[in-house]
C-alpha cells in the first residue's frame, strides 16, 4: 500500500512532474525541482496513513484527510454493489481496489465508498461479509454452505463481434488518434525514401483507394479485437446464492470483479447496433438499483456474443422466460407512417439540394448520382426501424425494444416501476402518438415507449403497475 499510492499519486502529477523538470533543467537550481517529484509522493503518503475504515453498528464508515477530515457512512442495507478491482501494479502486489455501490450520490465519488490496496484476501472477505448483510437485511438466512453457479464463461471465439460493436471501434479509433503523429511521420518517410513508396505513389486512384480503406479496415479490425480481449478476458458470470448476488469477473490486464445484490437487480437491457445485429450477436447489462447512470456501462452480464447466449444468460438471471424473445405488439400505421416519413425525407434532401446545385452552380454530377440510392436505403432504415418498435406486459417485466442503428430491448421489472411520464410532441399529437415513459431507481431511471397510440397509454401503464394512475384518471380504465 505504501508503493500504490505514491505511485498513483505520481501518475496523477505527471504533467506537473515533467513541467517541473523541464523548467528546471535551463539553469543550477539546486535540489528545488526534485520538490515536484516529492510532492505527490508525500499526498500518496499521507493519503495512505489518514485512511481508515470500520464496519460496526450495522453501517460502513471510511474515514480520510488529515487537514480537512471527512467522514463517509453508509447502513450496510444500503449496500448495492461491490467491485473489485485489480491494476497490474495492484496485481504485482497481491492488492485489490475495492469500490462499493451505495446508491446515494452524495456519499463519496458517484455514490461510492472507495477502499484502495486492500489484501485481495481481505477485500474478498470484505465483500462476502458486506453482500451477506446486506442479504440479510432483505431476506430469509441463507443455507450456511452454497457453491457459486456458473451462468456464462467467456469463449475466445467471440472475438469476431468485436469490429461489429461500438465501443471496439472507439478503442481502435483511439489508439490509431494517439499513435497518428508517429504512423504519419513513419507513412510519409516510406513514401518519400523507399522505392516501395515511389511505386505507389505510381498507383492509379481506383486502386490506391480501395487499398487504403481495406487497410485502415483490417487496422481497425486487429485494434478492436485487442481491446476486446483486454477488456473481457476470463468473463465469467456466477450466481451465489447465499450471498444472494451476481458476480462478474473480467479483464486481462486489470481485472475487475463486481458483485450485484440480487434484490436489487430491477431488469436486463439487451443492445443489439446493427452490425452487432447483423452478425448474429448481442450484449446484455443489468437494471440495478444504486447504480447511476455514468456507471450503467459498468455492470455487463454478457460481453458482445452470439444472440442465443445473450437470451439464454438472461433467461437463468431473470428466472422467467419470454421477456427476453417473446414477440411484441406494433403501434399501428401512425408508429410506421411516422418511422418511414423521418426516414425518408432528410436523406432524400441531400440529392435534392446536390441537384440543385449542379442545376446553378455547375457542381459535379457525380456527387448527384452517388447520392441517389440515399431516399431507397431511407424507406428501408425506416421500415426497420418500424419492424423493430414495440412493447409487451410479462407475468413480472414491462418489455420494450426500438431502435435500428442501436437497437435495444428492455425487460424492466414491473415492480420496480414507481412512476409513469407521458409526453407529446407537436407532431405525435397530430398522428395521435404518445411516449409513455416508465420511472425507476434503478439503471437509467426512465425506460421509454416511443410513439405509442394515444389510446393505449393509460390502459397499458395501468395494467402493467396496478393502482398507479387509476386514481388520477378523469375516467377510471375499464378493466
Amino acid at each position: 500500500m505504501l508503493l500504490v499510492h505514491p505511485v498513483i499519486e505520481l501518475v496523477r502529477f505527471l504533467p506537473l512532474v515533467i513541467g517541473v523538470f523541464v523548467l528546471g533543467s535551463g539553469g543550477d537550481n539546486g535540489p528545488w525541482h526534485w520538490l515536484g517529484l516529492a510532492l505527490p509522493i508525500a499526498i500518496g503518503l499521507i493519503r495512505f496513513a489518514t485512511t481508515r475504515f470500520r464496519i460496526t453498528g450495522g453501517q460502513i464508515e471510511l474515514r480520510r484527510g488529515i487537514f480537512g477530515r471527512s467522514v463517509l457512512t453508509a447502513p450496510l442495507d444500503r449496500v448495492r454493489t461491490v467491485e473489485l478491482t485489480a491494476s497490474p501494479i495492484h496485481r504485482l502486489l497481491a492488492l485489490e481496489k475495492v469500490e462499493i455501490g451505495t446508491g446515494s450520490a452524495n456519499r463519496g465519488k458517484d455514490g461510492r465508498l472507495v477502499l484502495d490496496s486492500l489484501g485481495s484476501a481481505e477485500a474478498r472477505r470484505l465483500r462476502s461479509d458486506l453482500l451477506h448483510e446486506a442479504h440479510a437485511e432483505s431476506t430469509q438466512p441463507a443455507p450456511a454452505v452454497s457453491v457459486p453457479v456458473s451462468l456464462m464463461a467467456f469463449d475466445p471465439g467471440w472475438v469476431r463481434y468485436a469490429p461489429l460493436t461500438t465501443s471496439g471501434l472507439v478503442i481502435a479509433l483511439a489508439a490509431l488518434a494517439a499513435s497518428s503523429q508517429f504512423l504519419g511521420t513513419l507513412i510519409a518517410r516510406t513514401v518519400n525514401t523507399s522505392q516501395v513508396g515511389h511505386d505507389v505513389k505510381a498507383l492509379p486512384l481506383f486502386v490506391t483507394v480501395p487499398a487504403g480503406i481495406v487497410t485502415f479496415l483490417i487496422v481497425i479490425s486487429i485494434l478492436a479485437i485487442g481491446g476486446y480481449l483486454v477488456a473481457n478476458w476470463g468473463f465469467t458470470l456466477t450466481r451465489d446464492a447465499d450471498a444472494g448476488s451476481f458476480h462478474i469477473r473480467r479483464g486481462a490486464l486489470t481485472t475487475r470483479e463486481i458483485s450485484i445484490d440480487q434484490d436489487r437487480l430491477r431488469g436486463l437491457e439487451i443492445h443489439e447496433p446493427l452490425g452487432l445485429r447483423l452478425a448474429g450477436g448481442g450484449r446484455l447489462t443489468a437494471i440495478v438499483t444504486g447504480v447511476n447512470r455514468r456507471s450503467q456501462g459498468s455492470t455487463p452480464m454478457v460481453p458482445p456474443a452470439p444472440r442465443s447466449v445473450v437470451i439464454a444468460v438472461g433467461e437463468r438471471v431473470l428466472e422467467e422466460n419470454g421477456p427476453l424473445y417473446a414477440d411484441l405488439i406494433q403501434h399501428g400505421p401512425a408508429a410506421r407512417r411516422r418511422r418511414l416519413v423521418r426516414g425518408i425525407v432528410p436523406l432524400a434532401l441531400v440529392p435534392a439540394v446536390l441537384l440543385l446545385l449542379e442545376l446553378t452552380a455547375s457542381w459535379p454530377l457525380w456527387l448527384v448520382l452517388a447520392t441517389a440510392p440515399l431516399p431507397v436505403i431511407g424507406l428501408l432504415l425506416g421500415l426497420d426501424r418500424y419492424r423493430r418498435l414495440g412493447h409487451a406486459l410479462t407475468p413480472s417485466y414491462v418489455v420494450m425494444r426500438w431502435g435500428s442503428l442501436r437497437g435495444r430491448r428492455d425487460a424492466l421489472q414491473r415492480t420496480g416501476i414507481i412512476g409513469w411520464n407521458v409526453r407529446q410532441t407537436f407532431f405525435q399529437r397530430r398522428a395521435g402518438l404518445v411516449s409513455l415513459t416508465a420511472t425507476t431507481a434503478a439503471g437509467r431511471q426512465s425506460y421509454e415507449i416511443l410513439d405509442l397510440p394515444e389510446e393505449w397509454a393509460a390502459g397499458f401503464a395501468d395494467a402493467a403497475v396496478p393502482g398507479l394512475i387509476g386514481q388520477f384518471l378523469a375516467t377510471p380504465v375499464a378493466k
